[in-house]
């Protein structure tokens, strides 16, 4: 997802010294959830009920090779207590009523424990991917969410469906093409963002904030967190409406060895990950002036081997947790515990077939953690 720089306000680089805000949402604590999807539908299910089984209390679903929704569907049909959401649904892809008519039926299908999750992607997917308009992509998703509420009020016949926005207009839902009523919420609108503005927007008119894999405790507190309350301070909101999501990317294992693997296989995703233009406020927000432009740089000259070297151990240690498996509860919860209100493990699915032990590694994990988060509360 690459914001456009023309729409935001740019914050000055450099570290904050400003202690950590105060956890944003209420409730009981951060929960503990995962990040994946298999290839199929099929496989999807399968490892839906193994991640339940595991502890975990969601699942984030991306967007990749399948349709995230078809994706969710299958995930919903084979569990019973696992939340669900689109980490992230890629949005302008999709008519607004197309979003909301998925997301109706996943709340339906799980219960009421799905949350659908919006980003805008990147300019050249959007465009030549999908062949559909990228132009002013933060104030269309702004208006994307508010079509969506609209559908949703629509749905409940609680008011003929009248939007009229600067990038979306609906006008039109006969009784027999709507779904109606349900007994459960509204699925919860999450939305992704990286720069300012698009936090802002965020915290003026979203349910929740999927921050992005790329993000570090400074980065957190220095540009997130301040721009998500300023977005709800704007909107008359109550500060901690917004839930924070945070997304965390693990080298755990019990050896030197296994660490070290790990920690080289996270170093190329963020190297990946960091080369996206746009995403430099990161790396600038943690004290890494340049980075991102010459990771964009030698992304562009095919150069892996240097991207790699160019992220450091510090860097790793800044946008990673590294720890044994006994280690690994606690380090979530002092990372994120004051600032989460999900802490989102991107590194189980991707050695679940390969480590037999897996589920009951993560078993134990997840088990854990809930006891440390009880007795915070």
């Amino acid at each position: 997802m690459r914001p456009n720089r023309s729409e935001e306000a740019v914050v000055g680089p450099g570290r904050s010294e400003t202690p950590a805000p105060a956890r944003r949402a209420g409730g009981r604590g951060p929960h503990l959830s995962a990040f994946g999807a298999a290839g199929t539908l099929r496989g999807t299910a399968e490892l839906a009920r193994r991640l339940e089984a595991a502890g975990f209390d969601r699942l984030w679903l991306p967007e990749s090779t399948q349709d995230v929704f078809g994706l969710c569907g299958a995930a919903a049909l084979a569990s019973t207590e696992l939340a669900l959401g689109t980490g992230v649904a890629v949005a302008f892809a999709r008519s607004p009523m197309l979003t909301a008519q998925n997301a109706w039926s996943l709340a339906q299908a799980t219960g009421g424990r799905f949350t659908v999750g919006l980003g805008t992607q990147v300019r050249a997917h959007v465009e030549r991917r999908y062949s559909a308009p990228f132009t002013s992509p933060g104030p269309r998703l702004r208006d994307y969410v508010g079509a969506m509420r609209a559908i949703y009020a629509a749905f409940r016949e609680l008011a003929p469906l009248h939007y009229d926005g600067p990038f979306y207009s609906f006008s039109l839902l006969p009784p027999l093409w709507s779904p109606g009523p349900m007994e459960h919420p509204d699925p919860p609108i999450y939305a992704a963002g990286v720069r300012p503005w698009m936090c802002r927007m965020i915290g003026e008119v979203a349910d929740g904030m999927l921050v992005h894999p790329l993000s570090s405790p400074a980065y957190l507190r220095s540009v997130v967190l301040p721009s998500v309350q300023e977005g709800e301070r704007v909107a008359g909101r109550s500060p901690g409406t917004v839930a924070m999501v945070c997304p965390v990317m693990t080298a755990v294992a019990d050896d030197d060895e296994g660490r070290t693997r790990r920690r080289n296989d996270i170093a190329m995703r963020l190297a990946f990950y960091g080369s996206t233009p746009g995403y430099d406020v990161v790396f600038e927000s943690s004290g890494w002036s340049g980075v991102g432009e010459r990771l964009h740089r030698l992304q562009r000259d095919g150069d892996v081997a240097g991207m790699r070297r160019t992220i450091t151990d510090e860097m790793l240690d800044a946008f990673a947790v590294t720890s044994t498996w006994d280690e690994l509860p606690g380090r979530l919860l002092e990372r994120f515990g004051d600032v989460a209100d999900d802490v989102v493990c991107y590194s189980v699915v991707d050695r679940w077939d390969d480590d037999p032990d897996a589920a009951a590694r993560w078993r134990d994990v997840t088990r854990r953690f809930g006891e440390l988060v009880a007795r915070r509360l």
